[in-house]
């Protein structure tokens, strides 16, 4: 296994993303099991979009303010607890979910839906899971401490 690299360079979360996403619409446009949400319901999923963006967006401004890396695989420099990391370890990564939630959703067919389990466990496994025991490791039991009174996810 690669651990995330690809011709000598590691494979980030938003090519991840990018592939769920194309593949969502394509399993839409090529098998469309079940149209399961009729318009102009599926207008909701516009919903889920923008707050998963604004959620993305939010964390990386964060990120930036505190002054550390938001690569993966990178040694982070400082613990960002505040925002949305109240709620949640992950908000780049729920904000991602939010997104493909939401492109299910205005796509209204449920073959589509299939993927995002699969993004999220793929995120879980090759980014998340290592993420975190750096933390642990750099950051001792500030990390533990904030492990034990937020969610990974929600």
């Amino acid at each position: 296994m690669s651990n995330g690299v690809e011709g000598g360079r590691r494979v980030l979360p938003p090519v991840y993303f990018l592939a769920a996403l194309l593949l969502m619409v394509g399993l839409h446009l090529a098998v469309p099991i079940l149209q399961i949400i009729q318009v102009p319901y599926r207008y909701g999923g516009l919903v889920f979009v923008l707050g998963g963006i604004l959620l993305v967006l939010w964390a990386v401004r964060l990120f930036g303010q505190a002054g550390t890396t938001i690569k993966p695989f990178r040694e982070s420099s400082a613990l960002v607890v505040g925002g949305p990391y109240r709620l949640t370890r992950n908000p780049m990564y729920v904000g991602m979910v939010g997104v493909l939630v939401g492109i299910g959703v205005l796509l209204g067919s449920l073959s589509p839906v299939i993927i995002i389990p699969l993004f999220v466990a793929l995120i879980d496994f090759r980014f998340i899971r290592s993420e975190e025991a750096a933390l642990e490791m750099r950051f001792g039991a500030e990390y533990g401490d904030y492990k034990a009174r937020v969610r990974r996810w929600l």
